[in-house]
């Protein structure tokens, strides 16, 4: 069966923030059972401390580990901070130009034409500039999604598939499955096979 571009890329989204969403419930999960079992309280404030979700929305709120050191960038004299390392390193490899007029526009909140009168340009460049810089953007996100074809094949269950998932979520898994700064070995199991079986359960039409 042949998909439009559109419908693999949702699910390439759509994908990501579920496995995501797995994993975080998996772990707060096995840190509670590891609190009863051990008989005294395990810090779930790094998992528990953050807004609530639904399991499958879109999946900027997961772009980010709570405590990943915060990438400072300097515009116009004035420092912007980004918390998800994941964009502050698409931004990093965007031109100064372009990193400068999003950072500007979406973070600083200047308009186009505050921007391009900085610039002396005007305000249609600064809005082709800023296209531009969002379309590189994009694609610098987009290298870490799964491709569609590996998606379709773990789902149906082709062990590679699965394993090459497994290796995607592999930094996330170690750093979910540490407890008092070492890899507890029974969480790092529990995350895998609980990803496994929900990969499995996966819906393409979501």
């Amino acid at each position: 069966m042949r998909y439009s571009e559109q419908f693999m890329e949702h699910i390439e989204y759509a994908f990501a923030a579920f496995c995501k969403v797995v994993l975080r419930n998996a772990a707060i999960n096995a840190y509670r059972d590891l609190g009863r079992k051990q008989k005294h309280e395990v810090s779930l404030d790094y998992l528990m401390s953050e807004t609530s979700f639904e399991p499958f929305a879109t999946d900027n709120y997961f772009e980010q580990y709570v405590y990943e050191k915060p990438t400072v960038f300097v515009v116009q004299g004035k420092e912007v901070v980004v918390t998800s390392r994941r964009l502050a390193d698409a931004l990093a490899n965007l031109s100064e130009q372009r990193r400068t007029v999003l950072l500007m526009n979406f973070f600083l909140g200047y308009s186009e034409r505050k921007i391009g009168n900085e610039y002396g340009r005007s305000r249609s460049t600064v809005n082709y500039w800023k296209l531009a810089a969002l379309k590189q953007l994009r694609k610098e996100l987009d290298k870490k999604l799964i491709p569609f074809e590996t998606i379709e094949k773990a789902v149906a269950g082709e062990p590679e598939a699965i394993a090459a998932v497994l290796r995607h979520y592999e930094g996330r898994i170690k750093y979910l499955s540490t407890y008092r700064g070492h890899i507890n070995d029974d969480i790092q199991d529990r995350l895998k096979a609980q990803l496994i079986k929900a990969i499995l359960q996966f819906r393409f039409d979501r």
